[in-house]
Parts: C-alpha cells; sequence; structure tokens
C-alpha cells in the first residue's frame, strides 16, 4: 500500500523533530563529557576578556566561576529537557500519522514547546545575551554568533513546518 504525500509529510515532520532532540542529546552529552570545553566558552563570554580592549561596555562582565558554572549547567539541563520534549514530541508525532488532521495538529504540543525553547535558548541566551549583552561578536576566538545563529534558524523553519496545519 503506497503512502500518502500527506503521510509523508507527517513522517518528515516527526523525523526532523526527532532529529533536533538527536542534535541536544548529543550537545547534552559532549557537554557532560567534556564540561571544560564550553564551560571555559561560558568563562571568556561572559568575562569579556577577548572583546575589543578599548570597549566602554566591558563593565557588563561577569568574572565570577560560580556563575559561569551556573550558566553552563543551567544549558545542560535545557539541552536535557529539550531532547526529552522533542524526542517524545517526534513520537507523538509518529503515533499520529495517519490519525485526523485535527488529532495530528493536537499531538504536536510538545515538538512546539521543545522547539520553541531551543529556539529561545540558542536566540536568547546566545544570540541577545552572548553576542550582544556580552558582545560576544568581537571575540575573534570565541565568538558563536554563527553557529547560533544556524541552529536558531533551523529550529524556527522546523517549527514553521511542524506547526503548518494539514487539509
Amino acid at each position: 500500500m503506497p503512502i500518502s504525500t500527506q503521510a509523508m509529510l507527517r513522517l518528515i515532520k516527526s523525523l526532523l523533530v526527532a532529529s533536533v532532540g538527536l542534535f541536544f542529546l548529543f550537545v547534552g552529552i559532549s557537554n557532560i563529557e567534556d564540561p571544560s570545553a564550553n564551560l571555559e566558552y561560558i568563562k571568556h563570554i561572559f568575562s569579556m576578556d577577548t572583546i575589543y580592549p578599548d570597549s566602554p561596555s566591558s563593565w557588563r562582565a561577569i568574572t565570577s566561576p560560580a556563575v559561569h558554572g551556573f550558566v553552563f549547567w543551567f544549558i545542560v539541563v535545557v539541552e536535557f529537557v529539550l531532547t526529552f520534549l522533542c524526542l517524545a514530541g517526534a513520537a507523538r508525532l509518529a503515533l499520529n500519522i495517519r490519525a485526523s488532521a485535527e488529532d495530528f495538529h493536537k499531538a504536536k504540543s510538545l515538538a512546539i514547546l521543545g522547539l520553541g525553547i531551543g529556539i529561545l535558548l540558542w536566540f536568547t541566551g546566545f544570540i541577545v545575551i552572548g553576542a550582544e549583552w556580552f558582545l560576544m561578536w568581537q571575540s575573534e576566538q570565541w565568538s558563536g554568533l554563527q553557529s547560533a545563529f544556524r541552529f536558531a534558524v533551523m529550529m524556527l523553519l522546523i517549527l514553521i513546518f511542524v506547526a503548518s496545519r494539514e487539509e
């Protein structure tokens, strides 16, 4: 029995959300296996020690190792929450591939929540706070602006696709 176009689109939506969940799982695992790598990143961004030396905004720097550690582990916890939301959301979508349009749309809530929080993490956390408040964009070595933009936009595009209603 051939799969319908609608079922194929639903399958792709589920697989994309699962891919985002897998992404956050891998990022979270990497952060636990080698916390020093990204903890060092947080330290340099918050300390603003690699921005332009004459920046009048350097008063914003936070040099407390306790704050750096808290922020790092908060991000790791959020990554695992996002893993759960996206993987559970993908499973709910997959279980409803052949359901009515209304039931499939209702099954999107966890996926939408996971994708939305993921966008907030990368856009608000890394672009708004990291790049703009802590001037991460001025750092040649520690700027994660391009990656943050790429992740936020990919999740936004997936969110738009997943949230679109079917007939």
